[in-house]
Formats: structure tokens, C-alpha cells, sequence
């Protein structure tokens, strides 16, 4: 049973900003965000933005990766081996827990955001639904038969190895450990890195779409076929961009061959791939989302 009314707090922590809200879910949400310098400097600001709410019940933390989700582990609440300056065996969990104490649950951003989805969003009474996330990175999370899918570490949809056609695509990729994987060739930096601009610059008619929207279809179909989940629902900052919707559904039907013949694909595809719900509040509303179980494993 879920405790309801209880004003709580959530962390989307980013690789380039924490966004930090107190409430109860979308209706009374109150936020603010903090740039993603060094623990130094980033967490007191965070730590200060909830001390000013008053107090809360339970806090969640939906934390950019990799990051250690075993809680037997000693290093339990730590983000991993990040190449971001400063936070690589970073004990995120503890010391927001130390400063607030309160109760905290922790997870990945992406797995945060599907909650958030399943909770009040766009994928409220499904069992099976993807959440990914195409920005500054790219990353997944998936509930399947109800569960959030964590397994041996947690899913890395991110660095999918996928076919990478040299002579179209002749970009080496930028991801530090892969090159060429998924991350690597359709992130909001490799989108820059590829074309020499932001994406935010790339106009709407610029081939670089249809590249992107390959490689993501790529990727959707594999999801697809591993996890059959319901719903793709499609955030972060590279996904603003709409009029990639339409371009990635047709290459997920495409590439399927009409293997895949449910209706919910071929017939509602513009249902099945969507935007979040809960728009650009996804990843906190999520992280809202994991300060409930907080509360509940605590009564």
C-alpha cells in the first residue's frame, strides 16, 4: 500500500545538473536545479535546497551511472566508475542520507524515471514498459512483469552494441569505452562531435536526423525483441526534438520486416512510442516515486 499525502523530496541526479523537488507527485511539485560541478560544491547546495522545505518524510535519489545497486554491498549508494571529474566511488546515497537524515532509496535516473511513468504518467496499469533517456548520455530502464529490472548490476541500454555502416557513418563514436555504441553515436555530444554543432542548431531537415533515427531505432527494435515491453517512452534533451518521433517509428516498423505483426506495433505505433507523460519533471517525479517505497520500507 502506498502512503499518499506525505510531502517527500527526490534527486535526479545528473551528469550536468541535479534537479531537486519536494511534494507528494506532479500537483504540488516545487523544485529547483543545481549545476553538476564536484560533490564540494554540488551536494551542500542540495542539501541547503531541502533543509529550506522543511521536513520531509523520505527522499529518493535517481542517480546518473554506472552506480552500485547491491545492498549487500559496501559500496551500496556509490556512483561507480564514471568518468565525470569527481564523482567516480562517490557514496551519493550516504551522504545525503547523513545530512538529512531521513529515509533514502536509490536507484538509476532511468529506472527513477519508469517509476515515475508507472506512478502517474504514461505508463500507469502496465505491467512491461521501457523509459529512455537520449541527451548528454543515453540510458534505460525497463519494469517487466510489474518489477523494476536491476539483475547482476543494473541494464546499460545505453552501450548497446549496434551495426555501424562506416560508409555512411564514417564517425569513429565518442563513447571512452566503446566508441561506437549506442551512447557513442546518437548522444546529444556525439550529435556536436559528428556535425560540428549543437543539436539544438541542426534544423529539422538536416540529415542529421535520419541517422539518429536509425541508430535509435536500432535500438528500440533490440529492446523490443529482448524485453516485449507494452510501451517505449522516449525523454531527455536529444528527444525535444518531436519530429524524430514520427522518423523513429517508421524505422522501428521497418526493421522489424513484419516479424513482429501485434497491432499495438504496426497499427498503433504512435501509442507505443511516446514521449514521457510527465514531461521534463520525469526524472524527479520518479525520484518522488522512490522516496514513496522509502517511506513504505521504512513503517
Amino acid at each position: 500500500m502506498r502512503i499518499l499525502n506525505e510531502m517527500l523530496g527526490g534527486i535526479e541526479a545528473g551528469g550536468t545538473k541535479f534537479v531537486c523537488g519536494v511534494g507528494t507527485g506532479p500537483d504540488d511539485l516545487k523544485t529547483a536545479t543545481f549545476r553538476t560541478t564536484v560533490p564540494e560544491e554540488t551536494i551542500p547546495e542540495v542539501v541547503a535546497f531541502f533543509q529550506k522545505q522543511g521536513a520531509i518524510k523520505a527522499l529518493g535519489i535517481g542517480s546518473f551511472g554506472p552506480v552500485d545497486l547491491r545492498e549487500e554491498s559496501k559500496s551500496f549508494g556509490f556512483i561507480t566508475s564514471t568518468p565525470k571529474r569527481g564523482w567516480g566511488n562517490y557514496d551519493l546515497k550516504g551522504s545525503i542520507e547523513r545530512a538529512l537524515k531521513v529515509p533514502v532509496q536509490f536507484d538509476t535516473d532511468v529506472n527513477a524515471a519508469i517509476r515515475g511513468e508507472v506512478r502517474w504518467g504514461g505508463a500507469v496499469g502496465l505491467t512491461d514498459a521501457v523509459y529512455m533517456t537520449i541527451g548528454t548520455g543515453v540510458g534505460g530502464g525497463a519494469i517487466a512483469h510489474g518489477r523494476i529490472v536491476h539483475g547482476l548490476v543494473h541494464p546499460e541500454m545505453g552501450h548497446l552494441r549496434l551495426p555501424h555502416d562506416r560508409e555512411r557513418d564514417p564517425f569513429p563514436g565518442i563513447c571512452p569505452y566503446h566508441g561506437d555504441c549506442l551512447e557513442g553515436l546518437a548522444c546529444g555530444p556525439a550529435l556536436q562531435a559528428r556535425w560540428g554543432k549543437p543539436a539544438t542548431e541542426l534544423g529539422e531537415g538536416h540529415e542529421a536526423w535520419a541517422l539518429e533515427a536509425h541508430y535509435l531505432g536500432l535500438a528500440l527494435v533490440n529492446i523490443l525483441l529482448t524485453l516485449s515491453p507494452q510501451r517505449i517512452i522516449l525523454g531527455g534533451g536529444v528527444m525535444q526534438n518531436q519530429f524524430l518521433f514520427p522518423i523513429i517509428r517508421a524505422e522501428v516498423v521497418r526493421m522489424l520486416a513484419g516479424y513482429v505483426r501485434d497491432p499495438e506495433i504496426l497499427e498503433r505505433v504512435d501509442e507505443f512510442i511516446v514521449p514521457p507523460r510527465l514531461g521534463n519533471d520525469v526524472g524527479v517525479l520518479g525520484a518522488l516515486a522512490l522516496a514513496e517505497e522509502a517511506l513504505e520500507k521504512a513503517a
